[in-house]
């Protein structure tokens, strides 16, 4: 029986999935949070018992607040959020510009707030997961690159309030980069690689094979579990995650 439990955002697919994965292989007893509960059970039928499907939309606040009172987590994963449109600036409306604003920035919000409120237990860890676009930007990715921005101030600012508070939650934010292995990425990479006008396969030669969203998943996982990780934020590398300066 898992003596740990985690939740987990945007779990039936890409990033999150493997990462409840990866927590469920190290003894975390998980709560997979996702809209699709067909996904969802493909992933409890991998994972097995040690994973519980919640069909939720993890960006409404209620969704935060009920979970988090009723599961008292010691890790949350905060992974969840929306596929962009991928087009030249211009091409956007303020709507569909400000989509990831409205998802993945209001979800960690929501749960981040809850977090601080709840509170968590001492020991507690709160890992929101932002991109490499945060740190570099996209020309074809609207609001995107600016949302993930965001959630990197705003873990960090968390991570103040609960050293303000002596609260002993520890707030870190996952930095990975583009990665074809997951729907988003593949459909970014093929986007980007049509705006240099130049062929998906060569584009593609440009991004790390080995790191693939199983990887990736197991080094968001570490973030949670590992005591060695005191940096507020890391890039997730072939190498493992490494502090972003």
């Amino acid at each position: 029986m898992s003596t740990r439990t985690a939740i987990v955002t945007g779990a039936s697919r890409g990033f999150g999935r493997a990462t409840a994965i990866a927590l469920v292989n190290a003894g975390v007893h998980v709560i997979g949070v996702a809209r699709d509960r067909e996904r969802l059970d493909a992933v409890r039928d991998e994972a097995g018992a040690e994973f519980t499907p919640i069909a939720a939309d993890a960006a409404d606040p209620v969704t935060a607040g009920h979970l988090i009172d009723t599961y008292r987590p010691d890790i949350l994963i905060l992974n969840a959020g929306a596929q962009p449109l991928l087009r030249p600036l211009h091409q956007y409306s303020w709507e569909t510009f400000s989509h990831n604003w409205e998802v993945d920035v209001r979800h960690v919000f929501n749960w981040t707030r809850e977090a601080l409120l709840a509170p968590l237990d001492p020991g507690s860890v709160v890992v929101a997961v932002s991109s490499g676009a945060a740190l570099q930007g996209s020309a074809v990715g609207g609001g995107y690159s600016g949302a993930k921005a965001t959630i990197l101030f705003m873990t960090g600012f968390a991570a103040e309030e609960s050293n303000r508070e002596k609260l002993g939650i520890r707030f870190v934010t996952a930095v990975p980069g583009l990665n074809a292995g997951t729907t988003l990425g593949h459909t970014a990479a093929t986007a980007h690689a049509q705006r240099e006008g130049v062929p998906l396969a060569h584009f593609l030669q440009r991004l790390d094979p080995t790191l693939t969203p199983e990887r990736v998943g197991q080094q968001i996982a570490a973030l949670s579990t590992g005591s060695e990780f005191d940096s507020g934020a890391y890039r997730i590398t072939t190498n493992g995650p490494t502090p972003v300066s």
